[in-house]
C-alpha cells in the first residue's frame, strides 16, 4: 500500500487553513516550506500532544488530592521516581528524533524505518528490565525516597503499578518521537488524545469505585493511566505496522543490526545522561523537600504538576524546532536549521511569558483547585509563583537545547544540565534551605536560578554553531 502524497499546496496560507492541515496530518517537504508555516504546522499537533501529556499529570493529581496529604506525597515521591525512567525514554526519544528526521531530510525513507525499527527493540527491551526491577522493589524505593511508615503503607501498590508498567510510558515517548522525526505530528497528538481520553474516564472510577468498577484508592490512578497509555501504544504499533503513515516498520527493520543500534546507543546515551541529570536533581529537591514532611512535599507536588501542565506545551513548540533541525541539517541547510530554532524560541517566549504571569497572578485560586489542607496551600501557592518567575527563560532554554539534541549533538545539553543542576541546583537549594535557614523557600528559589544560567550559556553556545557540523 503506498505511502500519501506529499502535499504540493502554495506556500501562502492562511493561518487557519494552516491549522487544519496541521491537525489533518498532510504530508509536506519541510525542508522548502517557508519556515514560519512550517513551525506553525509541526507545533500546533505537538502543543496538543504535550498538552494531553500534561493532562495525565493534572488529573490523577486532582482527584488522588481529595484522598489526603500521604496520597499526594505517594504520588510526589513516585512520579520522581519514574522520572528516572522518563529520563531514559526520554534520552532515546532525543535519538529517534535527531536521526530520523535526519533521514527524512536526506529523502531515505526506508533508512528512517529502519533505524525506529532499532529504536523500537531497544525501547522494548530496557522497558522490560526496569519493569521487573521497579516493580518488584516498590516499598523499598519508597523508604529510601524518604517516605514515612504511613506514605510506604499507602503508596507501594501504587508504585508497583506505575514503576512495573513503565512500558507504557516509555513506548508511547519513544514511538512518539519517532513519528515526529517523520513529521508526522499529528499522529503522536492523535495518539495522546485517545491515551488521556480514557485515563480521564478511568481515573475517577478506579480511585473511588464508581458503578462497577473497583475502589482501588490511590492505586486506581496507576491503574487508569497505565491502561489509558497501554491502549495508545498498541494504535502506535498499528499505525507503525499496518496503517499506512509517513514511517512503516517491517519485520526485517525489527531484526538488531550492530551498526545502527551503536548509532542509536551513542546518540541515545547522551541524551539519557542528559535527561538522568535533570531529573535526579529534581529527586534530590524532593529528598531535600522530605526534610520538612508531608505538607511540604503534597504543596510541591501539586506546584510541580501545574508547572508541567504549562511546561509540556511548551516543548511541543521545542520539538517542532528539533524537528526542522534535524530534517535541514539532513538537506545540508544549516542556516535554514538556525532560523527554525529562533522562531520556534520566540514564540514560545511569549507562549510561556503569558502562562507565567497568570501563575503569578492566580496562584492562590489556582492551588485552590487541588487541596483545602492550609499548610499543604501555602507551600503550593509559593513554590508554584516562585518557580514560574523565569517562565520565559525556560522557553528560551526548552527550545536551544532542542536545537542541540536535533542535530544529534546530545552531548552539549548533558555537559549544560551536569553544571547547572548538579553542581548548581542541588547545591544551591541545598545551602539556602539548611545553613542560610531559608527552609522549603531556599528549594523554590534554586529551580529558576538554575535554569536562568542554562538558557544563557545554552544561548552562547547556539551562537557557536559547532552543532551545525554534527554528523550522525
Amino acid at each position: 500500500m503506498s505511502a500519501p502524497a506529499i502535499s504540493s499546496s502554495p506556500p501562502a496560507q492562511s493561518f487557519w487553513r494552516s491549522v487544519a492541515q496541521a491537525l489533518r496530518g498532510e504530508q509536506h517537504d519541510y525542508t522548502a516550506l517557508p519556515l514560519n508555516r512550517a513551525v506553525l504546522l509541526l507545533a500546533v499537533p505537538m502543543i496538543l500532544e504535550m498538552l494531553m501529556e500534561s493532562l495525565f499529570t493534572v488529573v490523577d493529581i486532582f482527584w488522588v488530592a481529595r484522598l489526603g496529604r500521604d496520597a499526594i506525597a505517594v504520588v510526589g515521591l513516585t512520579e520522581s521516581v519514574m522520572s528516572l525512567i522518563f529520563a531514559v525514554a526520554i534520552g532515546i526519544s532525543f535519538a529517534a528524533t535527531a536521526i530520523v528526521s535526519r533521514r527524512i531530510g536526506e529523502k531515505n525513507p526506508a533508512l528512517a524505518a529502519q533505524a525506529a525499527g532499532q529504536i523500537l527493540v531497544l525501547g522494548i527491551t530496557l522497558a522490560s528490565g526496569i519493569g521487573l526491577v521497579g516493580g518488584w522493589f516498590a516499598g523499598d524505593i519508597l523508604r529510601l525516597m524518604g517516605a514515612d511508615p504511613a506514605v510506604v503503607a499507602q503508596g507501594t501498590d501504587y508504585a508497583r503499578v506505575m514503576l512495573g508498567g513503565n512500558a507504557t510510558v516509555f513506548l508511547i515517548f519513544v514511538i512518539n518521537a519517532i513519528f515526529r522525526g517523520a513529521g508526522d505530528a499529528s499522529l503522536a497528538m492523535r495518539t495522546l488524545i485517545l491515551a488521556n481520553s480514557l485515563n480521564l474516564i478511568l481515573d475517577p472510577c478506579v480511585i473511588f469505585g464508581w458503578g462497577p468498577f473497583p475502589e482501588l484508592g490511590v492505586t486506581g490512578a496507576a491503574v487508569a493511566t497505565n491502561i489509558g497509555r497501554g491502549i495508545g501504544v498498541l494504535y502506535q504499533l498499528w499505525h507503525l505496522t499496518g496503517k499506512p503513515s509517513h514511517i512503516r516498520i517491517r519485520w526485517s527493520d525489527l531484526r538488531p543490526r550492530a551498526e545502527s543500534l551503536l548509532v542509536i546507543i551513542r546518540t541515545s546515551g547522551n541524551g539519557i545522561a542528559q535527561m538522568l541529570i535533570a531529573t535526579t536533581s529534581w529527586v534530590g529537591l524532593f529528598k531535600i523537600l522530605a526534610i520538612f514532611g508531608s505538607p511540604v512535599l503534597a504543596g510541591y507536588t501539586i506546584a510541580i504538576r501545574v508547572i508541567i501542565f504549562a511546561l509540556m506545551p511548551a516543548w511541543g513548540l521545542a520539538n517542532a524546532g528539533s524537528t526542522l533541525v534535524g530534517q535541514n541539517l539532513g538537506a545540508n541547510q544549516p542556516d535554514r536549521a538556525a532560523a527554525a530554532v529562533k522562531i520556534a524560541a520566540k514564540f514560545n517566549a511569549a507562549l510561556l511569558g503569558i502562562v507565567g504571569l497568570v501563575f503569578i497572578v492566580f496562584a492562590r485560586p489556582i492551588v485552590g483547585l487541588f487541596t483545602q489542607d492550609p499548610e499543604v496551600f501555602a507551600h503550593g501557592v509559593r513554590a508554584l509563583w516562585i518557580v514560574s518567575v523565569a517562565f520565559p527563560l525556560y522557553a528560551i532554554g526548552m527550545c536551544l537545547e532542542g536545537a542541540f539534541n536535533g542535530s544529534g549533538d546530545t552531548a552539549t545539553p548533558t555537559r549544560l544540565n551536569f553544571f547547572c543542576f548538579w553542581c548548581g541546583q542541588v547545591p544551591l537549594a541545598w545551602l539556602l534551605a539548611q545553613p542560610l535557614g531559608l527552609g522549603p523557600l531556599g528549594v523554590y528559589i534554586a529551580v529558576p536560578v538554575s535554569f536562568t544560567v542554562l538558557t544563557l550559556w545554552s544561548g552562547v553556545l547556539f551562537r557557536r554553531g559547532k552543532w551545525k557540523q554534527k554528523r550522525i
